[in-house]
């Protein structure tokens, strides 16, 4: 992108292209933390470029999206053999089975409970897992609805998206659910972020940008290319949103202007086809993107 304004993005090769890295969070040791969801693996990258892989010793796992817990350790899910995933900054790892046969956790986050709150793709569930590894499931009023990524609201509730029910969904830490069904039909609904304000949310079918106020008031906002697939979204700041683009090998931003409005730029990855999935605020304050074709890129702002 010519803009002089535009941030610095760069690359950093990390693993065979096999290997799949795929969910990406700064954890309490100040490294970025990530799944290797082809190999089997879990990784620590500091900003120097060191990098350690961690093998969880079942291959076929399939760690996806990663976070850093209440604990000090990291927190993901494993969706092909239905465990949640514990690894210390030290490495070492453990692993919980979800009491429902064939699961699929995918997305995870903290809690304002200090437990770690999952998706069930398969099961149209919610889970809770303590730092004891106790497990509790939640039903959903929904059937095939495909809940998504999870992340914790400004209202002390966890927030998610329902991919397939087309629609954004709030849980509270007792269990009560309620549904917000998108405006867009078939928008798709994944990657969901808290502002500290409001929920921002990725439509990677409709190729927009959806945001949802705890009351549950919905604006959605076209991208420039609504073949883009946008998959993954982290907050930097109040109505400032960044995402990545997975069909169009970009990273996107959303941020509001001084006169109230939001506007949308976009930024070319440097490899062709890299697949940008989950992305994360680093430790030294640029964005990080995990590349499933076995990289990460850097976005300075």
């Amino acid at each position: 992108m010519p803009d002089s304004c535009a941030p610095r993005v760069s690359e950093v090769r990390i693993a065979e292209e096999g290997a799949g890295p795929y969910g990406i969070a700064t954890g309490a040791d100040g490294a970025l933390w990530l799944t290797l969801n082809g190999s089997g693996e879990v990784a620590r990258l500091t900003v120097e470029g060191e990098f350690t892989r961690y093998d969880l010793g079942a291959p076929e796992c399939g760690p996806s999206v990663i976070t850093a817990g209440p604990d000090g350790a990291l927190w993901f899910s494993r969706l092909k053999d239905h465990h949640i995933g514990r690894v210390t900054v030290e490495g070492k790892a453990e692993a919980y089975p979800v009491p429902t046969p064939g699961s699929g956790p995918y997305g995870i986050a903290a809690g304002p409970d200090g437990a770690l709150w999952f998706t069930e793709v398969n099961s149209d569930r919610i889970g809770r897992i303590g730092a004891d590894g106790e497990i509790t499931e939640f039903g959903l009023p929904v059937e095939g609805g495909f809940p998504s990524m999870i992340t914790a609201g400004p209202d002390g509730a966890l927030w998610f998206t329902l991919n397939q029910a087309n629609a954004v969904g709030r849980i509270g830490v007792d269990g009560t659910v309620n549904l917000h069904p998108l405006p867009t039909e078939g928008a798709g609904p994944v990657g969901i972020a808290c502002d500290g304000e409001a929920l921002w949310f990725v439509e990677i079918m409709a190729g927009q940008i959806g945001r949802i106020s705890v009351d549950g008031r919905i604006e959605e906002f076209p991208l420039p290319d609504r073949t883009a697939k946008p998959h993954a979204i982290v907050a930097a700041a109040n109505g400032d949103c960044w995402f990545t683009e997975w069909g169009a090998n970009r990273i996107g931003r959303i941020t509001a202007t001084a006169s109230g409005a939001y506007e949308i730029s976009e930024y070319d990855l440097p490899s062709p086809a890299s697949e940008p999935h989950g992305i994360t605020v680093g430790p030294d304050g640029a964005l990080w993107t995990a590349l499933e074709t076995g990289a990460v890129a850097r976005i300075a702002p």
